[in-house]
C-alpha cells in the first residue's frame, strides 16, 4: 500500500532524535503534561490542529509558547471574547496614505496561532477560524489570502461547566486533529512548579523558561513529510477503518465519527510511529491515541452520560468489540 519512498534507518533515526529533542524540552518546562506534550507533538508532525481543553491554570497557553520557542515558530495569541469580530482575526483592507488600499493581516497570519478560550466567540467569528483551519486561508473582502505554509491552530477551551463557555459546533470540532487534555498536576510536579517560580521562572516571560530552540520551519517541514512516509500495512488501515466505523454503529454513542477520524488516526499512529524511532506503524499505536482523537467526534447516548459514562469509556469499549491484527 505504500505510495511513498520508504524512510532509511538513517532517516528515521535522525527524525525520532529531532522530534524527541523537542519534546525533552517541553517536558523541562510544562512539568507533569508528558502525556498532553506528546499528543499536541505528534499533532503538529501530522499538520493538524489541536483543541487543548483542561481547568484554568493547568499550562495550556505555557505549552504552545515553549512549542513555538523550541521550534522557532511564529506565535500569536488570540483571546477569544463574545465580542470578537472575524476581522480582528483574519485582518483588514484599510485606506493608506496615497489613497490606496493596503491589507493588514491579523494574528491569523503566524506559524502557532493559540486561540484562547475558543468557546467564548460568537458564531461569526467561529466560521471565519473554520475556513482558516479546512482551507489554511482566509477571505477579506472576496480575496481569499494564504496563511504562512506552518499555519497550525492549537485552540484552548474550559470545560463546558465554566459560566459563559458553549459547546463547539461539531463541524468546527471535526477540523481539531486531536483533543487533548490537561489535568492538575501531581503532588512532586506541583512542587516542581514551585521550584521553578522560586528560581526566576515567570509563565509570562518566555525568555524565562530555558527553551532552547533545537528545530526550525524547514526541520518540522522535513519532520512532517517524513512522518507521511511511515509505513502502514493494510491489516492496520482495516483496523483503523473498522474502529472509526463501530462509533457509528454502537447504541452507546448517539453521534459516531466522521471519515476524517479515521485519517486522522491514521495520521497520528504514522506520526507516533516515528517519534518511538520506528518505520512502521503498530496496533498499540493505534490504541494509544484513539481516545485522543475521537473523544471530541463522539456524542455518548443521554442515559449512558447521565450515568457517568464519558468518551473516553466509550472509545476505549470500542476495543471490545473490534481485535487488533496480529503481528
Amino acid at each position: 500500500m505504500a505510495l511513498t519512498t520508504p524512510l532509511t534507518d538513517l532517516e528515521v533515526r535522525t527524525h525520532a532524535e529531532g522530534a524527541q529533542r523537542v519534546a525533552s524540552q517541553l517536558e523541562q518546562v510544562v512539568l507533569g503534561q508528558r502525556e498532553a506534550i506528546r499528543e499536541s507533538l505528534l499533532a503538529l508532525m501530522a499538520r493538524g490542529h489541536v483543541l487543548l481543553e483542561g481547568p484554568p491554570g493547568t499550562a495550556k497557553t505555557l505549552l504552545v509558547r515553549a512549542l513555538a520557542q523550541s521550534l522557532g515558530l511564529t506565535f500569536r495569541r488570540i483571546q477569544f471574547t463574545p465580542d470578537l469580530m472575524p476581522s480582528d482575526i483574519t485582518g483588514v483592507n484599510f485606506l493608506g496614505a496615497h489613497g490606496s488600499f493596503a491589507f493588514r493581516p491579523g494574528p491569523l497570519f503566524a506559524d502557532l496561532v493559540l486561540g484562547d478560550e475558543i468557546n467564548r466567540a460568537p458564531a461569526k467569528t467561529q466560521a471565519a477560524m473554520l475556513e482558516a483551519m479546512q482551507e489554511r486561508a482566509v477571505t477579506v473582502d472576496g480575496e481569499t489570502r494564504p496563511l504562512p505554509a506552518g499555519f497550525t491552530v492549537f485552540a484552548t477551551q474550559n470545560p463546558i461547566e465554566f459560566e459563559g463557555t458553549y459547546p463547539l459546533p461539531e463541524a468546527e470540532l471535526d477540523r481539531f486533529l486531536v483533543k487533548v487534555l490537561l489535568r492538575y498536576p501531581s503532588v512532586a510536579a506541583e512542587e516542581g512548579i514551585l521550584g521553578r517560580v522560586l528560581g526566576g521562572f515567570d509563565a509570562a516571560t518566555p525568555a524565562s523558561f530555558g527553551i532552547t530552540q533545537v528545530m526550525d520551519v524547514e526541520g518540522l517541514e522535513a519532520l512532517r513529510a517524513a512522518t507521511r512516509r511511515v509505513r502502514v500495512e493494510p491489516a492496520i488501515v482495516s483496523y483503523i477503518t473498522a474502529l472509526v466505523r463501530t462509533t457509528r454503529e454502537t447504541p452507546t454513542l448517539t453521534l459516531g465519527a466522521s471519515p476524517r477520524a479515521s485519517v486522522a488516526l491514521l495520521t497520528l499512529a504514522q506520526a507516533s510511529a516515528l517519534l518511538d524511532g520506528r518505520d512502521y506503524v503498530v496496533p498499540d499505536d493505534v490504541k494509544l491515541l484513539a481516545a485522543a482523537v475521537l473523544r471530541h467526534r463522539v456524542q455518548v447516548a443521554p442515559e449512558l452520560e447521565l450515568e457517568g459514562v464519558t468518551a473516553d469509556a466509550a472509545v476505549q469499549a470500542l476495543f471490545e468489540r473490534v481485535e487488533a491484527p496480529r503481528a
